[in-house]
């Protein structure tokens, strides 16, 4: 495990508030990499106390990070496949990684021990989890056309969100919890968007065409690919499949990211179009709000992570720095540091300038 840092021990000193799009349009510099992934990353989580990273990738391990230090805390061994998504539970108790080997795993960040293991006889690859506001409901997207919702205590499987339309083969690769916890929406893998009631119904509330575009001369859209390569790549792949999805804080408004290469902005409940971004040159893997909810940042097969001000969705500032496809990025719960997951087998962390 190798390690890397330009700057002394500033990771634990406490942060005066900052407004995020001053202090990420000003910055955008590499504090430290970590080393010690044998093969590409697909998804980066920040501990909610800040002092610790989990990356997961297709080496098949679940890696902890001491975010001040640097140093490799665990390995946790337990998938066959590549992991796809790790996301730590809301109080941080808990981490959920969702693989290829069609489970998920419940781990116990401080001991590294499995707590429970997710899966049903008839799922396939898992692509995308979501963690209830509270905590209490994990949900789970993949190559399958349901979204699957757990009760992670006890590990009962409360319910699957189907759509009405039974004809509807689909995938729903991408899924996530509004910020009340009452609605669901699923991304498919031809770019189509649906919103769910949680509980008590389950029921379709809403259906969208998202960043799918009806071209009558265009055949390939409607063969669903494989995977052909170490890349993830795809035969055939969707053109518009979706690939990372996020709320506002407040839940008005659904932010989506396709291989399409645009971000497009929903009003929520009702998916009016917002708005499209364009920016990125390939697939936008990942999505994510800065605390302050006033910065968006997008990662994307292009190599770069861009920050937008989320108000206007003007292009604050591109980083480069990853020599391989960026799938995964998280903030710090203070919104000053970004930690970064990249094919290329790094983790970076980046700060932004105060002055």
């Amino acid at each position: 495990m190798d390690y890397e840092s330009h700057t002394p021990n500033t990771l634990a000193e406490p942060v005066a508030s900052l407004d995020m799009l001053d202090y990420w349009g000003k910055g955008g510099r590499v504090v430290k990499t970590f080393r010690g992934h044998s093969h590409g990353l697909w998804s980066i989580a920040y501990s909610p106390d800040g002092t610790t990273l989990a990356t997961g990738g297709a080496d098949q391990y679940v890696r902890l990070w001491d975010i001040e230090t640097g140093r490799l805390l665990k390995s946790l061994r337990g998938h066959t496949q590549d992991i796809r998504q790790v996301v730590f539970s809301p109080d941080g108790q808990m981490l959920a990684t969702g693989s290829d080997d069609r489970t998920i795993r419940l781990w116990d960040p401080q001991t590294g021990e499995t707590t429970r293991l997710l899966f049903t006889r008839y799922d396939h690859a898992v692509a995308s989890l979501s963690f209830s506001p509270d905590g209490l409901m994990l949900a789970r997207a993949g190559q399958n056309k349901d979204i699957k919702i757990w009760e992670v205590t006890t590990g009962t499987d409360l319910m699957s969100l189907l759509g009405k339309d039974q004809f509807d083969m689909h995938w729903t690769v991408c899924t996530a919890f509004s910020p009340d916890g009452l609605h669901l929406v699923g991304g498919s893998d031809i770019g189509k968007l649906k919103l769910y009631e949680v509980l008590p119904s389950g029921e379709e509330i809403a259906v969208h065409n998202g960043h799918w575009r009806d071209e009558a001369d265009d055949e390939e859209t409607e063969s669903r690919g494989f995977y052909v390569d170490e890349h993830g790549g795809f035969q055939k792949p969707m053109e518009y499949w979706i690939g990372a999805m996020t709320f506002t804080p407040d839940g008005k408004v659904l932010i989506t990211g396709s291989r399409d290469t645009t971000i497009k902005f929903f009003e929520m409940p009702s998916f009016r179009d917002m708005r499209t971004l364009r920016g990125h040159t390939e697939w936008v893997r990942c999505l994510i709000i800065s605390p302050d909810g006033k910065v968006l940042v997008s990662s994307s097969d292009d190599h770069t992570i861009k920050l937008w001000n989320l108000e206007t969705g003007r292009l604050l500032k591109t980083l480069t720095g990853h020599s391989g496809p960026v799938r995964g990025v998280a903030f710090s719960p203070d919104g000053r540091f970004l930690a970064s997951a990249s094919w290329d087998r790094t983790i970076k962390l980046w700060e932004g300038e105060e002055h």
